[in-house]
């Protein structure tokens, strides 16, 4: 008969902290991509405001404060992103040592599964060497 896995719960919560872990990870690697296109658009949207070539003094100046804005709000996503990368790079140390620590018992797990069946394997071994004895003694031929 196999003996369970002593550690079959603690492997259970591993696991568990592990797909958290990957959960927050997916999440984060979302919103960063969502971050750099915020950016991005800024950044676009900065390189597309001219002032018209014909401009009048008002039109100029409206430029100039669209330009401004479009450069304060190109700085605020760029701050953005670089934090988002930043939540990324700690969910990303977060996963990783999750996944260690359920490897490490995964690996105490497969051990333990290879001594039963190697202890299955010699248990076997013995019955049927005890068969096998027993048709010698019955069967003299």
């Amino acid at each position: 008969m196999a003996r369970s896995f002593a550690l079959a719960g603690l492997l259970r919560v591993r696991a568990i902290q592990e797909d958290q872990a990957a959960a927050e990870l997916a999440e984060a690697h979302r919103r960063e991509r969502a971050a750099r296109v915020r950016a991005a658009d800024a950044a676009h949207a900065l390189g597309s405001a001219f002032p018209p070539d014909s401009a009048d003094v008002a039109s100029w100046h409206a430029t100039v404060s669209a330009r401004l804005a479009l450069s304060a709000l190109l700085i605020e996503r760029t701050v953005e992103q670089d934090a988002a990368e930043e939540v990324t790079a700690r969910r990303t140390a977060d996963w990783t040592a999750a996944r260690g620590r359920t490897r490490s018992v995964e690996r105490l797990a497969e051990r333990h599964a290879e001594k039963v069946r190697v202890e299955e394997d010699r248990a076997e071994q013995l019955l049927l060497d005890e068969v096998a004895g027993r048709r010698r003694v019955q069967d003299p031929t």
